[in-house]
């Protein structure tokens, strides 16, 4: 008796196992061309599937190359287009889920653009991310569908954090079937912006086509030189001597550990980060190494956090780093190419 009823519990659990993988809807593809494909179920037309998804008949069928009058068969798989209609990635998104699955050696900055470039800051919100780790095979929201007739599936956690959620933020315990998770604002991990030296005025940065996105990696090695700092008064920060990202460089140069620095021209790309918050890409540091970037000229330096490698393009050749716009504005100067000196941990 007690072996049946454990049978049939197990079975229970599988199934309702099941339904859950079921529910939760994978995004497909990568920009601009992003979907998500639907298995068609008994009693589903073109019709009831655009009430789902908040798109045109027309729209669905065309994307799959079938007519109206063509209909839908069981089982059949239906490509459904994310666009501005029916997906959505600002800050208060909602509805359901759309989960991205984690490819090996994939980074958070790669996963944003890959995804419409969208906001690291709401990637860590909707998925309580605490840090920059993604784990292969793990699951993370990269935006939300407004169709009203997709069943909602029960949260996935994403890759587990680092360190453990921030305290300010208690978690009550859930049922196996909750809804979608609503954002919650994750605990700081980059620096904070204050104003810069007295009698002066960053230039903004000067925008170019071709500086929205960078591509794939490059394997271009920056030329080690010594640092030098000349003058004899102490530069002034562009970023306040309490941000996190400072803290993090001083824990990383601290102990003994052996600083390289580096001279030479550096380049700037496009960022969706909050202002404030600066990232770069660099050939050598490993991701998430916290570099101080100075500009020679003005004195002016900011701490910056690695995203990975810089592209491997004609633009960026000769390049020692690359830095968000913002980081740019901070150190003030708008030139497409600047002379700038960095210090990290070897």
């Amino acid at each position: 008796m007690v072996k049946t009823f454990m049978t049939i519990a197990g079975l229970v659990l599988c199934v309702a196992g099941g339904v859950q993988a079921q529910d939760r809807v994978q995004v497909q593809g990568a920009s601009p061309d992003l979907y998500v494909l639907h298995t068609v179920k008994k009693g589903e037309t073109l019709y009831s599937l655009g009430r789902s998804y908040s798109l045109s008949p027309k729209e669905i069928a065309s994307e799959n190359n079938i007519s109206a009058e063509q209909g839908l068969q069981l089982g059949q798989s239906v490509k459904i287009p994310l666009n501005g209609t029916n997906f959505s990635q600002k800050t208060d998104a909602g509805g359901t889920p759309v989960y991205h699955k984690v490819e090996e050696k994939e980074t958070l900055y790669r996963l944003s653009v890959n995804h419409n470039k969208v906001s690291l800051d709401n990637i860590r919100r909707w998925n309580n991310m605490t840090g920059d780790g993604l784990q292969k095979d793990g699951f993370v929201i990269v935006g939300y569908l407004k169709g009203t007739g997709i069943p909602a599936s029960a949260p996935v956690a994403s890759n587990p954090p680092a360190t453990p959620p921030p305290a300010t933020h208690p978690v009550s315990t859930p049922p196996a079937t909750t809804t979608a998770p609503t954002p919650s604002t994750p605990a700081p991990t980059t620096p904070v912006v204050t104003t810069p030296a007295a009698g002066t005025t960053p230039a903004p940065p000067v925008t170019k086509p071709d500086q929205q996105a960078p591509p794939e990696p490059a394997t271009t090695t920056p030329t080690p030189a010594p640092a030098t700092n000349t003058g004899s008064t102490k530069p002034a920060p562009a970023a306040s001597a309490g941000s996190s990202f400072e803290q993090l460089y001083n824990q990383q140069t601290s102990n003994g550990k052996s600083v390289t620095a580096e001279k030479g021209p550096g380049g700037w790309f496009k960022s969706n980060a909050s202002a404030g918050k600066y990232y770069a890409l660099h050939n050598t540091a490993p991701r998430g190494t916290i570099i101080k970037v100075t500009n020679p000229l003005n004195g002016k330096f900011i701490y910056a956090k690695v995203l990975e490698a810089i592209p491997q393009i004609k633009q960026n050749e000769g390049l020692i780093i690359k830095l968000s716009d913002s980081a740019l504005e901070a150190l003030g100067t708008n030139e497409a190419k600047f002379y700038c000196q960095l210090n990290y941990e070897e």
